[in-house]
């Protein structure tokens, strides 16, 4: 089957492009060939009976909170460009745009929330660099130069290849494309479209190929035998067995791939609904005050993608309005806070793909995965992540320091 454009954000996309990004989502599905199984199937109308599964997690990095601690998270997420590209890891990115207020400071007036996939970018923009010129436009209210874009003044004279490593360079970042790293391309974009803002994903790990992975790695009858028999493999037990611990302690891998290994153990086929994507699929934005009031909803505007499958957020007063963001409080519970930046919005935001599942069908004896590995707990604290987290806040302390002007010191003339 073909999927739609994710989202089904741009419906001019013509059906040229759109075997282009099929093409991407399948190759994407064979570099995984290792964890094909019948418990997942890239072609969801191939399910006899598919229910939606209810896979979904909130939007706030989960390693600097564990690393470190929550505010010291918040501090470092919110910290630009810096927290955005090595932090923003669960498949949701921000950037806080700010702007002066009358006395000329520079506070928070919005945020910006992305779930979309570099991969369907900058595959628009290697085979179309029209359509994609159109959807910047289309997202950030202007018209952007093909320098911005593409770094030369007339990106038809480029073949897909140069236009997709150039787009990526300044746009895109590699996104672990091993063919993008061996030509030059860095792992984040260096040009200012989506750096300023969050026009979409650019951190490695949330790429189409670490969704499919997790999804896939998840779809199996995981298993550990007892003496009572076979009894269903735990999360710790699951991600331990395979090396990768580390991916257990965010909030997007464990729900994702438990969520697929529960349907597994009914012998359930998994699948991504169409269109596949990654989407916004609530907001808790009842906590958010301002001034005794819930805050107005022109101040909530969601877009890139129909209802429910919304890959985009802005959050807060227009910059004709006199309010800024700090001027909006969080209310948890008795816990009031003035809202500082986008770590606080994505809390309160879940995400996740669209995920269905077939009818339970029974699992064969040699189906079961068996594993024989530990169920203690995962100490988050000491994964490798964190050694690169103390950095960011050594880095961080360091800048505050330096930005920090100590009072001028007069000497005395006798």
């Amino acid at each position: 089957m073909l999927y739609d454009v994710p989202g089904r954000a741009d419906p001019i996309i013509s059906s040229d492009l759109l075997e282009q990004w099929n093409q991407t989502i399948q190759d994407a599905y064979d570099r995984l060939g290792n964890w094909k199984n019948r418990f997942f199937t890239l072609d969801p109308s191939s399910l006899k009976n598919p229910v939606r599964a209810p896979i979904k997690w909130f939007g706030d990095p989960a390693e600097p909170a564990f690393c470190l601690d929550e505010p010291t998270a918040k501090q470092l997420c919110d910290w630009g460009v810096p927290g955005r590209h090595i932090l923003h890891n669960e498949y949701c990115e921000y950037r806080i745009l700010e702007k002066p207020d009358p006395t000329g400071k520079k506070r928070p007036k919005r945020v910006q929330v992305t779930t979309e996939l570099r991969e369907y970018w900058a595959c628009i923009a290697k085979f179309d660099p029209v359509a994609v010129r159109a959807m910047v436009e289309n997202v950030l209210g202007f018209l952007p130069s093909w320098e911005a874009l593409y770094g030369v003044s007339d990106p038809s004279k480029l073949s897909p290849r140069q236009r997709e490593v150039a787009f990526s360079r300044l746009v895109a970042g590699h996104g672990n494309n091993q063919e993008l790293v061996s030509a030059g391309v860095p792992e984040q974009p260096v040009g200012a479209l989506n750096q300023d803002n969050a026009l979409f994903m650019t951190h490695p790990i949330n790429g189409l190929d670490d969704l499919l992975y997790i999804v896939m790695f998840g779809a199996a009858p995981y298993v550990i035998r007892t003496e009572t028999g076979l009894k269903s493999a735990i999360r710790e037990q699951i991600f331990r067995q395979y090396n990768v611990e580390g991916l257990a302690c965010r909030h997007a891998d464990p729900a994702a791939a438990m969520g697929a290994q529960g349907a597994a153990m009914n012998g359930q086929t998994v699948a991504f609904d169409n269109p596949l994507g990654m989407y916004i699929l609530s907001f808790n934005h009842p906590v958010f005050r301002y001034q005794d009031q819930p805050v107005p909803q022109e101040w909530i505007r969601f877009s890139r993608g129909e209802k429910d499958m919304y890959q985009r957020l802005e959050f807060g007063p227009s910059d004709t309005d006199e309010a800024f963001l700090d001027d909006i409080v969080v209310e948890v519970g008795s816990d009031i806070k003035p809202l500082t930046g986008g770590f606080q919005v994505l809390q309160q935001i879940e995400i996740g793909p669209i995920i269905v599942v077939g009818e339970p069908t029974p699992v064969a004896e040699d189906e079961y995965v068996i594993l024989r590995t530990s169920s203690e707990p995962i100490r988050c604290r000491d994964a490798g992540i964190c050694d690169r987290i103390y950095q960011l806040k050594q880095q961080y302390d360091t800048q505050q320091k330096i930005g920090r002007v100590g009072p001028r010191q007069m000497g005395v003339i006798s």
